[in-house]
């Protein structure tokens, strides 16, 4: 059961799932784009089935794992909590609430709604697996993306927490932190623009397919793996703020004197 299936890394999921065998519950806000994943993976031959959910809307995951449920004949083997939505562009107090609401709503709340529902559902199977998606934002706690980094620093504490909570049971937990991946998360003009123009430069230097990462991620969640940092320069922020997290910090400072300020009001988009 993937979750932001229709489009980005949600999609790769689906995709890649399929290709190693199994039926594939696509879940998205947009019901078009989860038909759209659907049917791809029904012309290659798979099984799937397209949910429209908005997981921000805790009623609305509740019936996405029952209509999963009845589909399987059970319990999912996996659920992918991958939907998601991307601010930035503002500090905080700048950031107006309603981006606050909206990204902690999907981003957070989303992944918290997904293991609540189905973490005792697998428990009480006695096996499965659960990927939460973050991001290297979650450690990284870059300026101008206090909303995002929040809500993804939640899903990373919240994954944990349930990798411990769940350890025995024999359900394994496993959280997603990447840096840039090549998906449509910042083609909209609902991000600041002056964070978009950087984003897309960055990703152009470092960015990597989606299909990459869920496979990587589909590989070390078999091998026992928690934390999954698949690329090299979330590695390295990952190493730096554990060894040098005050110098750090003060770089981070640095680097944001010197950024651009934001042109226009940011929002939020939402990334399949």
């Amino acid at each position: 059961m993937v979750t932001g299936a229709g489009s980005g890394i949600g999609r790769a999921f689906a995709k890649e799932l399929s290709r190693r065998g199994g039926r594939v519950v696509c879940a998205d806000i947009d019901e078009h784009a989860a038909k759209r994943t659907a049917e791809d993976l029904l012309v290659r031959g798979g099984g799937a089935l397209a949910v429209r959910c908005d997981v921000s809307d805790a009623d609305q995951v509740a019936e996405l794992a029952d209509l999963a449920e009845q589909w399987f004949g059970g319990p999912p083997d996996l659920v992918v909590n991958n939907a998601g939505v991307g601010t930035g562009g503002r500090v905080v107090g700048d950031a107006p609430m309603a981006e606050w609401h909206a990204t902690l709503g999907v981003n957070l709340w989303g992944v918290v709604h997904g293991c609540h529902v189905f973490a005792p559902r697998l428990r009480a199977a006695g096996r499965g697996g659960i990927i939460n998606v973050a991001s290297a934002a979650s450690f990284a706690a870059a300026p101008r993306m206090g909303a995002y980094n929040v809500s993804k620093a939640g899903v990373l504490a919240l994954s944990e927490t349930l990798a411990a909570e769940l350890s025995g049971t024999g359900v394994a937990v496993t959280v997603l932190c990447p840096t840039f991946v090549r998906t449509n998360i910042l083609r909209s003009d609902t991000i600041d623009q002056a964070a978009t123009r950087l984003a897309e430069q960055l990703m152009r230097w470092t960015g990597v397919g989606p299909d990459r990462i869920a496979a990587a991620t589909l590989d070390a969640h078999d091998r026992g793996r928690l934390h999954v940092v698949p690329q090299w320069d979330a590695q390295l922020v990952w190493l730096l703020k554990r060894l040098a997290p005050a110098p750090y910090t003060r770089a981070l400072g640095l680097l944001h004197r010197f950024a651009p300020e934001p042109a226009t009001t940011p929002a939020t988009t939402e990334e399949g």
